[in-house]
C-alpha cells in the first residue's frame, strides 16, 4: 500500500507513452487508398498532361487539342461566312460557285468535327465508343469531301479553258449538282467505315496514327490522297500550258507588245504555284507520315503534322472564295452597302484562273 502512488504514476506514464506512439503512426487504410486512386502513372511527371486517348477529362487538357479545337472554330466560322454569301446572293448560282460552296460546306463540317472531337475526348464522361467512332467518321467524311471538292474545282478550271466555247452549255447546274451528290455519297461511305467495323478498338496493336482507323486503312487513305494530288498536279500543268498558249494567241492577234500580257501570265503562274504549294505543304507530310507510322510513334509527331493539314481548311476560303471578284462584290455589299469602283474597271486576266 505504501508504494501504490508511485506504481499508479508509473502506470499512467506508460499509458501516455503508448497513446503518443500510436498517434504518430500513419493509418494503413489511408496509404493504400491514396495509391489506388491516383490517376498518374508512376513514371509520369505531374506537369505532363494526360493524353486524349487515356480517357476523357480525367486530367489536364493537351495544348495540341486546344490548338486543334481553336483551329476548328476558326475554320467553321470562316466557311460559314462563305456559305452565307453564296446562299444570300442569287447571282452566285453558276457551277463554279456550287463547287466553291461544296468546298466551304466540307471545311465547315471539318471545323465542327474538330470541335466535336474535342468535346468527346474531354467533356463526355465516360466517353462512348459509338460517339467516338461517329466523331471520327465526321472528320473522315468532311476532309474527304474537302479534298474531292478541291479536285473538282481544279477539273472545272481545266475544262473552262480546254473547252472554252462549249463549257457553259455542257457544264449545267443540274450536271454539277449530280456530280456533287455522287461525290458526297462516296465521302459519306468513307466516313461510315469506322462505324461499320473498320476500326482498331478490338485490337489496339493495329491502330494507326489516325486512331481509331487501322494502319492498313490509313495506308489506303494516304495512297488515295497522293494519287489525288498527282492528278491535281497534272491538271494544273495543263492549265498553265493552255494559259500560255492563249496569251501568245492574244498577243499575236492584237499586234502589241506582249509585256503586259506576259506579266499577267506570270502572275497567274505564281497564283497556281501558291495554290499547289500550300496544298502540298499542308497535306503531303501528314499523308506520308500516316503511311509509314503507327500508334507506337509519339503523339507529338501526329499533332505537329495534323495541325497544318487542318489549317488548309482555313486557307481554302482565302484562295478559292475571297479572291473571287464576284464574291468580293457580295461581301462589300453585305458589309458596307457599296462596291468599290476598282471592281467595275478591273479586267479578267489569266491570274484569275
Amino acid at each position: 500500500m505504501l508504494h501504490s502512488p508511485a506504481a499508479a504514476a508509473a502506470a499512467m506514464e506508460e499509458q501516455l507513452r503508448v497513446l503518443l506512439n500510436a498517434s504518430s503512426r500513419p493509418f494503413p487504410s489511408s496509404s493504400s487508398s491514396s495509391s489506388s486512386s491516383s490517376i498518374w502513372p508512376p513514371n509520369s511527371s505531374a506537369s505532363e498532361p494526360v493524353p486524349a486517348a487515356a480517357g476523357g477529362g480525367g486530367g489536364a487538357v493537351s495544348p495540341w487539342d486546344i490548338a486543334l479545337c481553336a483551329t476548328g472554330t476558326a475554320v467553321a466560322c470562316e466557311n460559314a461566312l462563305v456559305l452565307a454569301v453564296l446562299f444570300y446572293t442569287p447571282s452566285l448560282r453558276a457551277p463554279v460557285f456550287l463547287l466553291i460552296g461544296s468546298l466551304a460546306l466540307a471545311d465547315l463540317l471539318a471545323g465542327l468535327g474538330l470541335v466535336v472531337n474535342f468535346a468527346v475526348q474531354y467533356l463526355l464522361q465516360p466517353p462512348s465508343a459509338a460517339v467516338a467512332l461517329s466523331a471520327a467518321g465526321l472528320l473522315l467524311t468532311a476532309f474527304s469531301a474537302s479534298l474531292c471538292s478541291l479536285l473538282a474545282i481544279t477539273l472545272d478550271r481545266y475544262l473552262s479553258l480546254y473547252n472554252a466555247l462549249t463549257y457553259h452549255t455542257e457544264r449545267t447546274r443540274s450536271f454539277t449538282c449530280a456530280l456533287l451528290l455522287l461525290m458526297w455519297l462516296l465521302c459519306l461511305a468513307v466516313g461510315l467505315l469506322p462505324l461499320l467495323g473498320w476500326n482498331c478498338l478490338r485490337d489496339q496493336a493495329t491502330c494507326s496514327v489516325l486512331r481509331p482507323v487501322t494502319k492498313d486503312n490509313a495506308a489506303v487513305l494516304a495512297v488515295a490522297f497522293l494519287l489525288l494530288f498527282a492528278l491535281m498536279l497534272q491538271l494544273y500543268l495543263q492549265i498553265c500550258r493552255i494559259a500560255f498558249r492563249h496569251a501568245q494567241q492574244i498577243a499575236v492577234q492584237h499586234q502589241f507588245i506582249a509585256t503586259a500580257q506576259a506579266t499577267s501570265t506570270r502572275k497567274g503562274l505564281s497564283t497556281l504555284s501558291f495554290i499547289l504549294g500550300t496544298f502540298a505543304l499542308c497535306w503531303i507530310p501528314f499523308a506520308i507520315y500516316s503511311l509509314v507510322a503507327d500508334s507506337s510513334y509519339p503523339a507529338v509527331y501526329t499533332y505537329s503534322l495534323a495541325l497544318p493539314a487542318t489549317c488548309n481548311s482555313l486557307i481554302n476560303p482565302v484562295i478559292y472564295a475571297f479572291r473571287n471578284p464576284d464574291i468580293q462584290k457580295s461581301l462589300w455589299l453585305a458589309c458596307c452597302g457599296c462596291i468599290p469602283s476598282a471592281f467595275s474597271s478591273r479586267p479578267r486576266t489569266s491570274s484569275d484562273v
